[in-house]
């Protein structure tokens, strides 16, 4: 793990945020395309990471979305 600025940042491999999110990697790169979903960052050929704590914000995003529908 690297600490930045007070925020400890980890990446996620495709595999870990598969997990977390319960898509298949086609999905998450149309979420992507479209701006739906945080961008990948490439770290060489054929490897690219997540930043974990833009997937737990998106994941946040949606619970708040489920528990306050009118908000959305």
């Amino acid at each position: 793990m690297l600490q930045t600025r007070s925020i400890t940042v980890r990446l996620l491999s495709k595999k870990q945020v598969r997990e977390l999110v319960l898509y298949c990697p086609a999905h998450i790169a149309r979420l992507e395309a479209a701006g739906k979903f945080p961008k990948r960052i490439r770290l060489g050929q054929g490897r690219v990471g997540w930043l974990e704590h833009e997937v737990q914000d998106w994941i946040a995003q949606r619970v708040s979305e489920r528990d306050n529908p009118t908000s959305s």
